[in-house]
């Protein structure tokens, strides 16, 4: 039983065995409980009446008389007042009827051997063919008193029905076991594509599809498995992609600082030259030191490593901090600051949600032109605190809003190059918000600006 196919044909096989057992053992106890007596009864009356109709005609020989009766169905045992008994009709299998019980019919008893025949597991007591499972009655036969015990002749009464239910139950076990051989295989089939396709999957080949049209739970499995695969195949896509900008963004700089330094070696060299190009590799140096601290920002984010530590956090203090911190870049830009803050505080990171408000503030300054407006409003409702920050900068396509969150993703490259951008801060601001179980939605219109409305609950 190592394969699935296998183990479900044993285990319905066996369940079908189980079953017919079960039923037989059911159908025995309801006929030894209820059935018995009922046949008991039943036969008693049709016993007393042959004995009447005898009665009606007391000219008839009895032998005559019964042998006549068995072509009705029945088959009879007389004994005498001497104990001589003799058989009318197909013979008993067992003659173990009690000479006490006989006697007892001469006297004038009944005797209800059907009712009170014992209880056997593995035969119902109707079709078993023993003297003792009999009704006894006393039969008077020219003055001379009789026993005449009687019971169906069940060979002659179901012989036919017998022979067919026993060629029905046989047939229908056989294409029973046939039907589950097929059925099986029908069952097991898909799972050995996927089994097969998994198998794929973990060398590397995320290209699969599995034509399951079934609509149970292994079609369901099927379609599941599909988007597990494609699911794989785009983080794969992303993985790489990733691993690309990661290179390019540290290759870039690098070859900057490789290259001016090497121009600074330069001894006919000016001042002047040298110190603009020591500036380039300084700011150079900064972009790959920020570059390498965001990826470790995401990388303990994806491990979900910043929830450990939840304190009390207030979101208006935090956001004038950062405008605090921040001023001399938007005094740079002569920029106007607009704050209505009415919010309480959240239970939360503290560095993390204070990185969230760092980041969108500083994209605002980035992307709104000299004497620019940023309007900052913070509400707070019954579930958690709601943060807009709204800038009149370049705004965004339809296209860029969709990618924004994307690792990487730049909307102005030759703004953001010239700024040391590198496309990770949005998408930190976005993995800490999930974090906190938060969510943030942007709006944006290009010559228009931008307005993130972030969400965060209050617990």
């Amino acid at each position: 039983m190592r394969t699935l196919y296998v183990r479900i044909i044993v285990v319905t096989m066996a369940i079908m065995i189980a079953s017919a057992i079960i039923a037989f053992f059911a159908s025995n106890i309801y006929y030894q409980n209820y059935l018995k007596p009922k046949n008991d009864a039943k036969i008693t009356h049709i016993s007393k009446n042959i004995v009447d109709i005898y009665k009606s005609n007391n000219k008839q020989d009895i032998s005559t008389y019964l042998e006549g009766m068995t072509d009705l169905g029945y088959k009879f045992y007389l004994v005498d007042d001497s104990g001589n008994g003799q058989v009318y009709g197909d013979p008993f299998r067992i003659k173990n009827l009690d000479p006490i019980s006989v006697e007892k019919v001469l006297q004038g008893e009944v005797y209800h051997g059907v009712e009170n025949y014992p209880w056997k597991p593995f035969v119902t007591g109707f079709f078993d063919n023993e003297l003792k499972n009999t009704i006894g009655v006393p039969l008077d036969v020219n003055g001379k008193n009789y026993a005449l015990f009687v019971r169906p002749n069940t060979s002659q009464q179901f012989g036919e029905m017998r022979f067919f239910l026993a060629a029905l139950l046989t047939l229908a076990l056989i294409f029973s076991f046939l039907l589950v051989l097929i059925s099986t295989s029908y069952i097991v089939k898909p799972i050995k594509r996927l089994t097969e396709a998994t198998k794929k999957i973990a060398a590397g080949n995320y290209h699969m599809k599995l034509n399951v049209n079934r609509k149970d739970e292994i079609g369901r499995l099927a379609r599941d498995f599909s988007k597990m695969s494609d699911s794989l195949e785009q983080t794969e896509t992303k993985r790489q992609e990733f691993v690309s900008n990661v290179s390019h963004e540290i290759q870039s700089p690098l070859t900057s600082i490789q290259g001016f330094t090497e121009l600074v070696r330069d001894e006919e060299m000016t001042d002047v030259e040298r110190h603009h190009y020591l500036t380039i590799i300084e700011k150079e140096s900064k972009r790959v030191s920020l570059l390498s601290r965001q990826l470790l920002t995401l990388s303990m984010l994806d491990h979900d490593e910043s929830g450990n530590n939840a304190f009390p956090v207030s979101i208006d203090d935090q956001i004038k901090d950062v405008v605090s911190t921040t001023e001399w870049q938007w005094r740079e830009k002569d920029l106007i600051i607009d704050l209505n803050l009415h919010a309480g505080k959240i239970t939360g990171s503290t560095d993390l949600i204070q990185q969230i408000w760092m980041n969108l503030v500083t994209n605002a300054i980035r992307y709104t032109d000299n004497g620019g407006t940023i309007s900052i409003t913070t509400e707070e409702d019954k579930d958690g605190i709601h943060a807009y920050i709204e800038d009149t900068g370049i705004g965004m396509s339809e296209k860029d809003v969709m990618q924004i969150f994307d690792r990487f993703y730049k909307v102005d490259k030759a703004r953001t190059r010239s700024e040391a951008s590198t496309g990770l801060g949005l998408a930190i601001v976005k993995k800490i918000i999930e974090i906190h179980n938060g969510t943030i939605e942007v709006e944006s219109e290009i010559g228009k600006g931008s307005t993130f409305h972030v969400f965060l609950p209050k617990k």
